[in-house]
């Protein structure tokens, strides 16, 4: 369709008749993403708010269609890259967030961290290296104060106020220990996301929303009794990417719900709908 066209459809989603308004908004929305520029450029110059409104939420499902088609694209491409996985969820937020500029931001953090590490340091020395950096001169810590925000969630965001929950500084974190050759992954504990240094020789685990204190199996098998559930295999082992992405989309369903945003709820587990298999998985 040209631009006459598309702002004829756009003209008419005041109609009063209620069909036609719908028949308009399913024609727009099957236009696809690369409609978003004329519904934006058609919204500044609308008077009617009617029309900007309807705009503005056909805007959004679109937006939410390519992010989902995004997802979707990452996890059957076998989600190799972390920080992709968390950009597209941050495009929730931000749809023009740029991924490259995240790139950037995060090889600055491994420039800085590599500049004082040393390859021949034992490992836990080298965690500790890694903590005194990322927790001092960064000045990462934990977001205590407004733990259940969304914003937490966003990686642009905690990369930038250095604060988050678990899972996002455990991220940053991971992406630059790899950076660095080190053998770091997420590990899914209840109620905690932790890191593992994983190695043949050697294995522990870092918690990293705790400045990065190093502990045992065997204090995860105290946490795990504790909690009165049984161990599994995933609370001592590396989980994937995908994994992560999807722990990352139940956090922010858990954000919405303490703030009882329901639509919001409603779409991100569409969103995580669409990253599991067709085998049952939850």
């Amino acid at each position: 369709m040209n631009q006459n066209e598309i702002k004829a459809l756009i003209s008419l989603l005041d109609d009063e008749d209620h069909e036609v308004s719908q028949h308009v908004e399913g024609k727009i929305l099957s236009l696809g993403g690369n409609v978003i520029p004329f519904l934006e450029t058609e919204w500044g110059e609308s008077f009617n708010p009617i029309v900007q409104r309807k705009i503005e939420e056909l805007i959004h499902e679109l937006q939410l269609s390519i992010m989902i088609d995004r997802l979707q694209a990452w996890k059957n491409g076998g989600g190799l890259d972390l920080l992709e996985g968390l950009w597209i969820i941050a495009t929730y937020h931000y749809p023009d967030l740029s991924m490259e500029k995240l790139k950037t931001t995060v090889e600055q953090l491994y420039y800085d961290i590599w500049i004082q590490f040393q390859e021949e340091m034992n490992p836990v020395d080298q965690i500790k290296r890694i903590n005194s950096i990322f927790f001092g001169v960064m000045n990462f810590a934990a977001n205590t104060k407004n733990f259940h925000s969304p914003s937490n969630s966003m990686i642009n965001v905690v990369l930038e106020s250095k604060r988050g929950n678990p899972i996002t500084l455990c991220v940053i974190y991971l992406l630059i220990a790899r950076k660095l050759g080190m053998p770091v992954y997420g590990v899914n504990l209840p109620n905690l996301f932790v890191l593992t240094y994983k190695s043949e020789k050697t294995q522990f685990y870092i918690n990293v929303f705790n400045r990065g204190i190093i502990f045992s199996k065997t204090d995860i098998d105290h946490y795990i009794a504790q909690l009165n559930i049984k161990p599994k295999d995933i609370f001592y082992q590396p989980c994937t990417n995908l994994e992560i992405v999807q722990r990352v989309l139940r956090n922010l369903i858990l954000s919405y719900e303490k703030t009882s945003e329901q639509d919001k709820i409603k779409e991100i587990e569409k969103i995580l709908k669409s990253t599991l298999d067709d085998t049952g998985e939850n």
